[in-house]
């Protein structure tokens, strides 16, 4: 117990608190709103579209924040606006059915998220040291997941009984989202650096990191970029059980048992990445998820498919948090949350894209293509990763 006190510090358990209770809101929603969208006329190409733009968009102000946080010496003021901002902009997405108003509302959130990323990804690795980092952002995911795992089960039970009332269903995340905002109030801002409160960074300052940032860390964000050029919104995934006859019930319910099984093998994952190496862990998660996109084009019945997400589950432990604490070990502490950052505004930029070029593939030449070929890129990026010299520490 001695040692668990010491790894897993009161702002560590409180940031992984405030991120259950968030996801808990925003995964109430999540594998209802590519449904939604449908509902209100949005077409495959639309909803990934819509769903790249907001993501790209406000992808960049990840980079952004997470600079001006390093300027300032301050990370709380963006933990607390971010999650804030995330609370308030879900219901109002079911306000009006505009596609303007839907995509700006979605932007919104995630601006939210864009905001207090880096700050807080720098909070969690100042909490932790090298040997510990691995598990500190393992748990982290874990509890951010399992609140990932409980919203669709709420979802689920409201649907059961008020089919197809996606509009009200916005609404009750509000309740989780204001209970994240006010636990963000416990939050105690750490010594830092002295930062300059009056140097508030140009927009796209955080750009220039990449050319004066460690040679480690550019190694080892160029595969992760790739990776992320071939890793399309989740949205796809669903869309394609709907696809194969699957009901809103089995749906939600797959991607429960995937959140599930994510937020038990998270903090293992951590412990494994900080035992054996974050390379490879994170490069064995890369070929679990070519392993399931490239079973998704084949699967025919539900046992098939729950398989698939447990080892969609498995790699998205072994590659989510692992990344963050990677990175985080390669910097040092006054830049950490420009590089984390500006890794996610550049990862945002990306899925930007991937989600883009994904809603046109599924389009003009249908999901097989798009589930087969997305595995056989990420085969190459993890030959690719598995080369690259950066060390793990």
């Amino acid at each position: 117990m001695e040692g668990s006190r010491a790894i897993y510090s009161r702002t560590v358990l409180l940031l992984g608190l405030v991120s259950l209770c968030t996801d808990l809101a925003s995964e109430m929603l999540y594998p209802v709103l590519p449904l939604y969208l449908e509902q209100i006329g949005f077409s495959v190409a639309g909803i990934g579209l819509l769903e790249g733009l907001a993501q790209g968009a406000a992808g960049l102000s990840k980079g952004w924040f997470g600079h001006w946080s390093d300027r300032l010496g301050r990370r709380v003021p963006f933990v607390r606006w971010g999650y804030g901002l995330s609370a308030v902009s879900k219901p109002l997405m079911a306000l009006w059915s505009a596609p303007l108003w839907v995509l700006a509302m979605r932007t919104l959130d995630r601006l939210g998220k864009g905001i207090r990323t880096g700050a807080r990804d720098a909070l969690l690795a100042a909490e932790a040291t090298q040997a510990t980092r691995g598990r500190v952002f393992g748990l982290h995911r874990g509890m951010d997941t399992l609140g990932a795992a409980l919203g669709p089960l709420l979802a689920m039970a409201w649907l059961a009984r008020h089919p197809a009332d996606y509009r009200t269903l916005f609404l009750w995340a509000l309740l989780p989202g204001l209970v994240a905002v006010a636990l963000t109030f416990l939050l105690r801002e750490p010594a830092t650096a002295a930062g300059n409160a009056a140097a508030r960074p140009h927009p796209l300052a955080f750009l220039g990191y990449w050319r004066r940032a460690p040679a480690a860390w550019r190694r080892l964000v160029a595969p992760l970029l790739a990776f992320a050029l071939l890793n399309s919104s989740d949205f796809f995934l669903l869309l394609w059980l709907r696809t194969a006859g699957l009901s809103d019930t089995w749906l939600i319910g797959l991607y429960v048992w995937y959140n599930l099984v994510y937020a038990l093998a998270a903090w293992p994952a951590g412990a494994l990445a900080d035992r054996f190496g974050m390379k490879r862990t994170f490069t064995g998660g890369m070929l679990l998820f070519a392993a399931v996109y490239g079973g998704m084009a084949f699967a025919k019945n539900w046992m098939w498919f729950a398989a698939l997400f447990a080892l969609y589950g498995l790699y998205a432990a072994a590659t989510e948090g692992v990344a963050k604490a990677w990175i985080s070990n390669l910097v040092p502490r006054q830049e950490r949350a420009t590089a984390l950052g500006t890794w996610e505004a550049l990862r945002s930029v990306a899925v930007l894209l991937a989600s883009a070029l994904a809603g046109i593939v599924w389009d003009a030449f249908g999901p097989v293509w798009l589930l087969l070929g997305t595995a056989a890129g990420v085969l190459l990026v993890a030959a690719w990763l598995a080369g690259v010299g950066v060390s793990d520490s």
